[in-house]
């Protein structure tokens, strides 16, 4: 089968595909031949070796995935041939087929096209997961969002909605802004421009943000969290800016503010469903 192959830690251009064997297949397990993957941040990070946690070489990136199950030897939970599922795995998915357990796919339903059951769950139960396990955001709070266009923003954007929030989303081009606000962001800032956090404060009537959901990182988060509201909460979900801030301990403390992290990884190995994926 052709794979992505991952011999070395590089950069994305540099990594290859190749001619692989078919994975094994053990009693228990699903082959799942791949219609779609998702490829994302964390992915690349991957690749290059600068994730948190880092796969043995060689390996075969991607995580999440959609297509058909071609064998099924004894496995449980009703999976058969012909089956169309979506998963999420630690790595393996940029392949033509995957091999793994029962409990790293569920069905997929009927009329949802491969690509997009491919490319939601890690966005999208990230940003859930953030926003109503972590910060238990409420219905009339303000949410600012950080990196609103990217793949976790904009799922936060669409989620923060839908549990009440008014959302504010930070974005640094006009059509990202503009693509926040058709996805259903309240209001819009640009946070490349100074004063930006001036123009939050007026947006939330000098309350502040009472949970800032932040993929990016570098300055921009530092700054962000002098913004916040009295008891609120800054959700750490990446670094896409590619630096990690320091943040003053005195904040938290002059705000009541509370720093929480966003780890779905290990949400999901903690659960009994995706202990064995």
């Amino acid at each position: 089968m052709k794979a992505v192959v991952v011999e070395q830690y590089a950069p994305i251009d540099q990594i290859e595909l190749k001619d692989v064997p078919s994975p094994r297949i053990e009693p228990g397990q699903l082959r799942v031949r791949v219609e779609a993957a998702g490829i994302g941040f964390v992915d690349g990070l991957k690749i290059e070796g600068r994730y948190q946690t880092k796969d043995p070489l060689p390996f075969i990136p991607g995580t999440e995935f959609a297509g058909v199950v071609t064998e099924a030897p004894g496995a449980p939970g009703g999976f058969e041939p012909g089956m169309r599922v979506m998963g999420m795995t630690r790595s393996g998915a940029l392949a033509e087929e995957i091999v793994v357990k029962p409990e790293a796919v569920y069905p997929l339903p009927d009329g949802v096209a491969a690509e997009v059951a491919a490319s939601f769950r890690a966005n999208y139960l990230t940003a859930l997961y953030a926003l109503s396990a972590r910060a238990s955001l409420c219905a009339g709070e303000q949410l600012l969002v950080l990196g609103a266009a990217g793949g976790t923003g904009i799922a936060a954007v669409q989620i923060g909605r839908l549990l009440g929030a008014r959302v504010i989303a930070a974005a640094s081009t006009p059509d990202k802004r503009a693509f926040a606000q058709q996805h259903g962001a309240d209001a819009v800032i640009d946070y490349t421009q100074t004063g930006w956090r001036d123009m939050l404060k007026e947006l939330t009537g000098g309350h502040g943000a009472d949970v800032i959901f932040d993929p990016v990182g570098g300055e921009i988060s530092v700054q962000a969290f002098r913004s916040i509201a009295w008891r609120g909460r800054h959700l750490v979900v990446g670094f896409a800016a590619g630096a990690i801030p320091a943040l003053p301990f005195n904040l938290p403390l002059l705000k009541g503010g509370a720093l929480l992290g966003v780890d779905l990884r290990r949400f999901r190995c903690a659960s009994p469903r995706c202990r064995s994926t």
